[in-house]
């Protein structure tokens, strides 16, 4: 799967490189086991750690399962003394596979709650797969939303809450993207596993 590169958001990403690495040992798998619970070839997660390969924000996310931590730490970003109120201006965008996120609650909860852009086009046809929950709040634009067989189209102000094992697919429906708040549980499971590969056909 190829992966859109941003130029302001490269430096960041890099930067990951050597974090996975050590959050990788810290957890105390190898090479080989991470990938194949994160649903990737050991060569694919080798890139990954040498920076040769951006990571996109599913395979953060799988990672982040995986080694029993945030997206968050995995960026090794901080929220100073666990603060209750995130403000606006400590919000820094990250671009990962496409997709802009913005860290929008303290890290190292229980919950995950991201501000993600999703432009058009970008990973509509990844289907993800993992244990947690998920809910979502459309903000602006249209969301086309695949949960197993059933597709939903959602607009600003609906919302989805769903379990994640149920597979799922979210595309933006217009050309301008769609703006979703994003709140995930980061439940452990040593089947954590998320789904990265395309599945053919588009999304209805």
């Amino acid at each position: 799967m190829s992966t859109p590169e941003s130029p302001s958001g490269a430096d960041d990403l890099t930067a990951v490189a050597p974090q996975l690495r050590a959050l990788r040992r810290r957890a105390g798998l190898t090479l080989e086991a991470a990938a194949r619970s994160a649903g990737l070839s050991p060569a694919h997660l080798s890139r990954l750690e040498t920076g040769q390969r951006q990571p996109s924000l599913p395979m953060l996310l799988a990672l982040a399962r995986i080694y029993g931590t945030t997206v968050a730490e995995l960026l090794d970003e901080t929220v100073a003394d666990r603060d209750a109120v995130v403000r606006a201006g400590d919000m820094e965008p990250t671009r990962a596979g496409g997709w802009t996120y913005w860290q929008a609650g303290a890290a190292g909860r229980g919950m995950q709650a991201l501000r993600v852009h999703v432009p058009h086009g970008s990973q509509g046809d990844i289907v993800r797969v993992h244990p947690g929950e998920e809910w979502l709040h459309v903000l602006r634009g249209r969301l086309r939303l695949r949960l197993g067989d059933t597709a939903h189209l959602l607009g600003p102000g609906d919302g989805a809450h769903f379990d994640s094992l149920t597979p799922h697919r979210l595309a933006a429906e217009d050309p301008d993207g769609v703006d979703l708040l994003f709140v995930h549980t980061l439940l452990q499971s040593p089947t954590a596993t998320l789904c990265l590969g395309p599945t053919p056909g588009e999304m209805p």
